[in-house]
């Protein structure tokens, strides 16, 4: 007997001719939100025409999709404007390419080096803090990028910068990295108008691979090992060529790492400050576990796994506010998922942002509850929880990404305090990130008395 045909995969509700879904993608979350009530293992969605995407539900299909299916992938059109606007990278790049460019990158990353870097992160911290005025309100996901961006730029470029041309680098990494974002949406002829935003993108950008390439050329002049990922990535080796990267080479790492980095980790940031803002009691406990695992020291990197509750606040900030709403790819030939076999180029996603948040796999899911995580048999299905995506794409930065987020908060949270005003609710927004919109919060010193008890 012949198993039954799968039935078609359904489309989306509210496609319109010529334009798909692009009105309802003017709230982008919604509208994925919208898919997963659906409780459809696979719909289709029409982000431009002629061009259908399947976006993935079923957390167990999602599983096959970036383990099994993984070798018959690449990235999808995410990715390859991404790779068009920043250049070539372990983050853009499939099949084997991605296996040699993780290679190389793979020692910027060891256990070593990220504890070298958690001194950087901590005075970038401290530095960033001592700037901030009590009593003043502080639009936070702002300020979290602009520390996530010092974090990430000190730990690449500690000793091979000055501090003139670190500012310059500082300033057109940041206009690269608000830019990317907006271009990701726009059509590729877009990109080609004489516009002044597409004239200050292409001057940033230009000017980031200039200083990149004069830094290489002094460093490896000179010989130095100046202890920073600069220099590490200077001992990589091409495997095809046998030789080391060139500075075209590293300037695109280092620009993928500037966007896909420092933005995610300022949103994760900016959430977990409002929720530990909105839920003293949990504040309270972070507290109490720093203070009895650090006593009056500073945080190392041989810390991280004696704070479990921090990690777990961490952990719930990115179930209930992965900044990340949607994650492409695509086939490169017919393909069989599930009962379902695609053709060759078909567009496929997944959401994290609508995935964790999925009432059956997560009680009470809209909750900010970081003791969901204490116990380890409840732990979600393969597939229902991707913090750092899976499979051989999985973020090869998320133990650096981590440290930075324990870093920062564990600095933070025992200097200063942040205070939401009465009853404020914050709403999300999705651009290149999941961020909060116009989140500003009050300053004061640790040791200020509340005025009032957020609820």
């Amino acid at each position: 007997m012949t198993s039954a045909a799968p039935l078609p995969i359904p489309r989306a509700a509210g496609s319109l001719p010529f334009i798909g879904h692009a009105l309802k993608m003017r709230d982008n979350l919604a509208f994925i939100d919208s898919l997963r009530d659906t409780r459809q293992p696979l719909i289709e969605i029409v982000l431009q025409p002629g061009t259908r995407t399947i976006v993935v539900q079923d957390p167990a299909l999602i599983h096959q999709m970036l383990k099994t299916l993984a070798p018959t992938l690449d990235k999808g059109r995410l990715y390859d404007k991404l790779g068009q606007l920043l250049g070539d990278s372990v983050v853009t790049a499939t099949g084997r390419p991605h296996v040699r460019k993780r290679r190389q990158l793979q020692p910027a990353f060891a256990h070593t080096e990220i504890s070298r870097y958690v001194d950087i992160m901590r005075t970038e911290v401290t530095a960033t803090i001592t700037r901030w005025q009590p009593g003043q309100p502080l639009d936070v996901r702002e300020a979290m990028v602009a520390l996530s961006l010092d974090m990430l730029a000190k730990t690449v470029f500690a000793g091979s910068l000055d501090d003139a041309v670190f500012r310059r680098l500082r300033s057109d990494l940041s206009v690269v990295m608000n830019g990317v974002g907006v271009r990701l949406m726009l059509p590729d002829w877009a990109e080609r108008l004489p516009l002044p935003f597409n004239r200050r993108f292409d001057r940033a950008r230009a000017g980031v691979r200039a200083t990149v390439n004069t830094a290489v050329q002094e460093l490896q002049a000179s010989g130095h090992d100046t202890a920073d990922m600069l220099s590490m990535l200077l001992r990589a080796i091409d495997e095809e060529t046998g030789k080391p990267l060139t500075g075209h080479q590293i300037a695109s790492e280092i620009l993928t790492l500037a966007v896909a980095g420092t933005e995610t980790t300022a949103s994760v940031l900016s959430w977990a400050l409002y929720e530990l803002a909105r839920h003293p009691r949990i504040e309270a406990r972070v507290l109490a576990e720093l203070d009895h695992v650090l006593g009056e020291r500073d945080i190392t990197l041989d810390d991280m796994p004696r704070l479990p509750y921090l990690n777990h606040v961490i952990t719930e900030t990115l179930r209930l506010h992965h900044p990340g709403w949607i994650v492409t790819r695509r086939t490169t030939e017919e393909t069989p998922l599930g009962p379902w076999t695609l053709p060759a180029g078909t567009e496929l996603a997944y959401c994290q942002h609508a995935l964790h948040r999925d009432p059956e796999r997560f009680p009470d899911p809209l909750t900010f509850h970081p003791d969901r995580w204490n116990d380890t048999t409840q732990e979600p299905p393969p597939g229902a929880f991707l913090p750092f995506g899976d499979g051989k794409h999985k973020c090869m930065g998320d133990r650096f990404a981590r440290t930075e987020m324990v870093t920062a908060l564990a600095t933070m949270l025992r200097t200063i305090r942040l205070q939401l005003p009465h009853n404020h609710t914050i709403r999300q927004t999705a651009r290149l990130t999941v961020r909060p919109h116009a989140l500003k919060m009050t300053i004061h010193p640790r040791n200020h008395p509340p005025t009032q008890t957020p609820h």
